[in-house]
């Protein structure tokens, strides 16, 4: 982070209308997006404060590197370089670069600028020139939220192995440039000690000098070494022996280190064993496969070395399944009633495979949507027709027409339905 333009001294000020304004809505808005998602915890979502913190800090500065060149339009030089000056140091950049600091869904930025706001403005009005660094002046000096690097804590105490390189540069301090954590190292892969100083297990010291230190892998069995061959081993990680320098693997399956259950077989593998799952057709076993049991299980019989399974079907003497249409389907280690050919298991009995009878159909249960397009017609034209009947006061003429209409429409109804048309009023459909 550069220092920024410096100023021309100025008197101290009272903030403006503007941007009051703008830090009002600034509020406003990370009020209403803190609203949608309520929290009584600022950190559940992981935002860390001094992370929040330095994240607004770096945001502002590139803000202001963003306008720093704003005013320039080309012609007038001498113009354009008074009027620059002027807005270097306004309160209509300070706008500019605030309305831009915090994306919209940063609820912890937002937040964090409204409990800013007043340092903000002292800094930009009277604190840039002493100050320039701005992270530190507001995440650590004002506000207190980080620490310098190296420094960890409430009180920004020194990390372990101090703070130009902590933890000797080969792990990172716990809470490292915050306000909290333990100052504690946690040491990168291949190095430890309470400094991160020493080669941790499995690793050797490649070099080293007064402020660095190398650390390279050992060979895979060695717990400690002298260098990368597998007889420069001085200790061997466990599931090895050490023997002139190098480190033999121990066969725990033929030791009494194993211990696999009664159903189990042990395999041995590089520093350590296995359990594996005994055939389904042993009582324990030796190894893998029906040859290798101690004992058959229940449904294997043994030929030779190997247990063998029992046909219950065609060994038994009478029928094992005697339900009606049931026959014996063999299976591994034992056996399985099913029904025959055709037939299916319905309530516990085999029945034969046929569809249910369908029910009967009623008197309207076939009519289409075109012939009840044509029924509502034909209704409609029978009352037309009576209306007339009624209006004609008993006139044969239109009597007659009625009773035509009518028929027409039962005789175009019924043609091709006479027959289902009696076996339904039969039915009482």
């Amino acid at each position: 982070m550069g220092p920024l333009l410096p100023l021309v001294p100025r008197s101290p000020r009272r903030r403006g209308p503007g941007l009051g304004a703008a830090l009002l809505w600034a509020a406003l808005l990370g009020g209403v997006l803190l609203a949608v998602r309520a929290d009584p915890d600022p950190h559940r979502d992981g935002a860390e404060p001094c992370r929040a913190c330095r994240g607004l800090a770096d945001s502002f500065i590139r803000g202001l590197e963003r306008t720093e060149h704003e005013g320039f339009g080309g012609g007038n030089t001498a113009w354009e370089e008074e009027k620059l000056s002027k807005y270097q140091h306004s309160e209509t950049r300070l706008l500019e670069v605030l309305e831009g600091v915090c994306a919209p869904s940063d609820f912890a930025c937002h937040q964090l600028l409204e409990r800013s706001e007043e340092h903000v403005e002292q800094w930009w009005f009277h604190e840039q020139q002493q100050h320039p660094d701005f992270f530190q002046w507001l995440c650590v000096d004002r506000m207190m939220l980080c620490c310098p690097p190296g420094t960890y804590g409430p009180d920004c105490r020194s990390c372990a192995g101090g703070p130009r390189q902590p933890c000797s540069g080969n792990g990172r301090c716990d809470g490292d440039g915050t306000r909290r954590g333990t100052g504690l190292c946690v040491c990168s892969p291949g190095y430890g000690g309470p400094f991160c100083a020493e080669c941790g297990d499995g690793y050797y010291e490649a070099s080293r000098n007064k402020s660095h230190l190398v650390c390279a892998e050992c060979y895979q069995a060695c717990g400690r070494c002298t260098g990368p061959e597998d007889s420069s081993c001085l200790r061997c990680k466990r599931g090895w022996v050490l023997h002139e320098h190098r480190c033999i693997d121990i066969d725990e399956c033929g030791t009494e280190m194993a211990h696999c259950r009664a159903n189990q077989y042990c395999v041995n593998t590089e520093g350590s064993y296995e359990c594996r799952d005994c055939s389904t057709a042993c009582i324990g076993c030796m190894g893998a496969g029906p040859a290798r049991c101690k004992k058959c299980n229940k449904g294997y019989l043994r030929d030779g070395a190997k247990c063998l399974d029992v046909d219950e079907c065609a060994s038994a003497e009478e029928p094992v399944c005697t339900g009606v249409q049931e026959v014996c389907e063999n299976t591994e280690g034992s056996y399985r009633c099913v029904c025959a050919q055709g037939h299916v298991r319905r309530d516990g009995q085999c029945v034969e495979d046929k569809p249910p009878d369908a029910p009967e159909k009623g008197f309207f249960d076939d009519v289409t949507d075109d012939e009840v397009v044509v029924l509502q017609q034909m209704f409609f034209g029978v009352m037309i027709c009576a209306l007339a009947t009624l209006a004609a006061k008993g006139d044969m003429v239109f009597t007659a027409i009625f009773i035509g209409a009518v028929a027409a429409m039962a005789g175009y109804w019924l043609s091709d339905r006479s027959d289902r048309v009696l076996d339904g009023f039969m039915k009482g459909r």
